[in-house]
């Protein structure tokens, strides 16, 4: 995978700790998704299986794992009635994972834990600074997709 273009740190506001508190906040993410029992990997293949079926392939790229690991979430998931393989269109032997309303319903389950967790550690915060830690959380969402289709587009 290609490196993005080195970007200059803006001095006093880059906390050098940062990956400290990512591996704190992942923590709390792992907990939370154990309360509607899905696992932190489970949780990302129903998120992107939720913008439309992938092959194993792309999933296991997008993912960074190897496909073996994929085609074991992917089992997981299938077992728990929270994803079915469906045929490709057009293609006889390719088929893919695809999230089912039960599946669906889960990850509507996860995300409000998940947000729940977020709004009851934000409200240490004062006001200002608790909307600013959640609006910072969407700004990392949006940085990491566009550094992902940077990196996919310079391969």
């Amino acid at each position: 995978m290609a490196r993005a273009a080195r970007v200059e740190p803006i001095d006093g506001l880059v906390d050098p700790r940062g990956g400290r508190t990512a591996a704190r906040l992942a923590k709390h993410v792992e907990l939370a998704l154990g309360l509607v029992d899905l696992s932190l990997p489970q949780f990302r293949v129903l998120v992107i299986l939720e913008q439309g079926s992938a092959a194993a392939s792309a999933l296991a790229s997008t993912l960074a794992v190897s496909p073996p690991s994929v085609t074991a979430l992917v089992d997981g998931l299938v077992a728990r009635g929270l994803v079915e393989r469906r045929p490709v269109t057009g293609d006889l032997w390719l088929i893919e994972p695809a999230t089912t309303e039960k599946g669906k319903k889960v990850l509507a389950e996860a995300d409000a834990v998940l947000h729940e967790r977020f709004e009851e550690i934000a409200a240490f915060l004062p006001a200002r600074e608790r909307a600013r830690a959640i609006n910072g959380l969407h700004l990392w969402h949006r940085a990491m997709d566009a550094y992902i289709e940077a990196n996919i587009c310079n391969d």
